[in-house]
Order: C-alpha cells, then sequence, then structure tokens
C-alpha cells in the first residue's frame, strides 16, 4: 500500500557505501582488488539481505506493527550508516577515496559480464515465488484485516515478499551500484498504465517498463548527449520530481 518504499530511504544505499568504505578502511584497495570481484559481489548482496531479513523478522513478529515503522526504522539506519561512513571516509587516504568515489555512483556501461550472468540467475530464482504467490498479491492489496479473513498469512506472505524484493535490490545495488529513485519511477508508471489491480499485469509490466527505461535512456544518452552525463543523475532528477509531485498531489497517504 505505500509507493514510496525505495532502496534508499530503506537504508540498502547507505549501507552498500559503509560495506564499500570498511573493506577499504580495513583491507586498503590492494586487499579489495586481491578479494576478486565475485567474492565482493557475493558478500555485498549477503550482508545487504541478511540485514533485510533481520530487520523484516524483528518488525513483523510483533502486533501493531506496520510499514511505516519499517520506513522509519530503514530511515535510522540509513543515516547511521552514513554517518560511520563519513567518519571513516575522512581517515582514508586521499587515493583510496578517489577509488572509493567510483563506487558512490551507480554505472550502466562498465558492468562485469560475469556478475551479470550470477544476477540473472539470483533473480531468476528469486521471481519464482512471486509468480507462484500473484493471486495472493490481490488479496493483500485489500488490506490486513480482509486478507486474513480470506485465509492468507499476512505476516508470513509480506515477509517473504520483503526478502525478495531486498534479494532484488541487493543484487542491482551490488551490480551497479547505489540508485535512488529508479524503482519510484518504474512502479509508479506500471500503476498509471494499468487499468486493473492485478498483479498479473502489473508486475510484467514493471519489468518491461524498467527494460525500456534503461534502454531508451541509455540509447539516448549515446545518440543525443554524446555521453555528456550519466543515466544515474538522469534518473535521480526525473525521480525527484516525480516524489514531489506524488507528495503534493496527495496520493501518498
Amino acid at each position: 500500500s505505500n509507493r514510496i518504499l525505495t532502496p534508499s530511504i530503506m537504508g540498502f544505499d547507505s549501507l552498500f557505501m559503509l560495506i564499500q568504505t570498511v573493506l577499504i578502511f580495513a583491507i586498503g584497495t590492494v586487499g579489495r582488488t586481491q578479494l576478486g570481484t565475485y567474492p565482493l559481489f557475493l558478500l555485498e548482496l549477503g550482508l545487504m539481505v541478511v540485514f533485510a531479513a533481520i530487520m523484516y523478522r524483528w518488525l513483523f513478529t510483533g502486533s501493531g506493527l506496520s510499514l511505516h515503522l519499517v520506513l522509519l526504522i530503514g530511515i535510522v539506519f540509513g543515516t547511521l550508516f552514513r554517518g560511520i561512513s563519513s567518519l571513516l571516509q575522512r581517515l582514508l587516504d586521499p587515493s583510496e577515496f578517489m577509488v572509493l568515489q567510483d563506487s558512490m555512483f551507480a554505472s550502466f556501461t562498465g558492468v562485469d559480464s560475469g556478475l551479470l550472468q550470477i544476477s540473472v540467475l539470483i533473480i531468476a530464482v528469486a521471481t519464482v515465488p512471486l509468480v507462484v504467490m500473484r493471486r495472493r498479491f490481490d488479496v493483500l492489496s485489500l488490506g490486513r484485516d480482509t486478507s486474513i479473513s480470506l485465509g492468507i498469512n499476512h505476516t508470513r506472505t509480506v515477509t517473504t515478499v520483503l526478502i525478495v524484493c531486498s534479494v532484488f535490490v541487493g543484487v542491482c545495488t551490488a551490480l551497479v551500484g547505489p540508485i535512488t529513485f529508479f524503482g519510484l519511477i518504474v512502479a509508479n508508471l506500471a500503476y498509471a498504465l494499468c487499468r486493473t489491480f492485478r498483479h498479473a499485469w502489473i508486475l510484467p509490466i514493471s519489468v518491461l517498463l524498467g527494460v525500456v527505461a534503461l534502454v531508451g535512456g541509455q540509447l539516448i544518452l549515446e545518440r543525443v548527449f554524446a555521453f555528456d552525463t550519466a543515466l544515474s543523475i538522469v534518473i535521480e532528477f526525473c525521480g525527484g520530481l516525480l516524489f514531489l509531485f506524488l507528495l503534493l498531489r496527495g496520493s501518498i497517504k
């Protein structure tokens, strides 16, 4: 029921930067390189998923807890992670800080092909429970009390969905870097284009919109702007405008 649940608000971007900063602070750029691309990718993904799993399990095992509390705690964790990262970055050697800066912004052009194959496999496996539970999502959209009365285990289903979403977000963030508003744009465009709330239509349309946005945006940057700017900057700008528009219109409750 909440359309502003972005990775940045949940603290995933801040956690990703904290992992990068701690690694360089602890073992340096040489040690980070020796660690290897694949172990580093799996380490980042594992830490982000474990963080989400612990937080969701703690929040949804009690009574009277809502998604608003998840958002609030996500913001608190994000602020904490950014503060620790900022402190450690001030203690880094300037040359190591320059290497760290490359991880601060999303890059869609320098993705490792091997990591891309692993990411596709992980996402494909994580998509299976969503396909199986697609009809339950329609029931969940009726509200907690209604879905429970219709036989849905609300707590377990919502927790499963959020964990799967954390896998998606973790894979994308570890693969290309942190980006805040891309999911906000795609999700709200999918809801606007779909004249139905059936997730059997909303989910594939969201996927197609994401592909069109990334590939089309990269094509425009290449052919029109000659790579004078980064796609992530354009997405952040458009997403920020959409975020303000939704707030001012009163669509988010």
